[in-house]
């Protein structure tokens, strides 16, 4: 992360502070609206379809982001307090300017994947953000299904299992979405990532080792 600190110590103070809250309010006042007046197609109107960018309607490369990405009023609260933890505990351990540089960059990201396939989501970005958070606070709990309690990094990794099956087996516009959209996540913890696996690596060919030789 030491590009991140570069462009801190430059740039530091230009940042939208609690960006998480701006984001989820958005979400919510875009959501009623489409509620009350079903006809003006709001979310048609806000989705990061990039033929429609091209034709001059560029605001999508914004409003994309406000579009909740459920219909059910209970999934959504829920969702919409979660991602404001999720959120508002990443700027408050790293400040409101790298939050506002880890965001930009998946929302860049879904950007670049839209103008390759047609069509961007704003998904993963809100993905993204889980993985740090798992990544940071591993050991923090939640109540699955609102009863069970589970680790932070279980959840990580089973959502980390479903988008490499996304990868393998999806279409390439939800490819391009996780790839891009994701690439945030490696510019923050690739090194930290491809540290802990060859850290494991070393451990595994270690306890080989011990077990063949204990075998003689």
């Amino acid at each position: 992360m030491k590009w991140v600190y570069r462009l801190e110590r430059k740039f530091g103070r230009y940042y939208i502070p609690r960006l998480m809250l701006v984001i989820i309010a958005g979400q919510g006042m875009v959501y009623l609206a489409s509620q009350l007046n079903p006809a003006i197609q709001l979310l048609n109107r806000f989705s990061l379809n990039w033929a429609a960018v091209l034709h001059g309607e560029v605001w999508r490369l914004v409003t994309f982001l406000f579009i909740p990405q459920t219909t059910s009023p209970f999934w959504l609260i829920f969702s919409l307090y979660f991602y404001y933890l999720i959120g508002n505990t990443l700027e408050n351990t790293w400040g409101g300017f790298r939050f506002n540089v880890y965001y930009l960059c998946g929302m860049l990201g879904a950007i670049m994947a839209a103008a390759i396939t047609g069509y961007g989501t704003g998904y993963y970005i809100n993905l993204s953000l889980f993985f740090a958070f798992a990544a940071l606070y591993p050991d923090f709990q939640v109540l699955l299904f609102f009863i069970l309690p589970i680790k932070m990094k279980y959840l990580a990794y089973a959502s980390g299992a479903l988008c490499v099956l996304d990868l393998l087996m999806g279409t390439w516009s939800m490819r391009a979405a996780i790839v891009f959209s994701l690439a945030n996540f490696l510019l923050f913890f690739g090194g930290d990532f491809l540290r802990t696996v060859r850290q494991e690596l070393r451990y595994a060919k270690t306890r080989r080792a011990w077990r063949s030789r204990d075998g003689r």
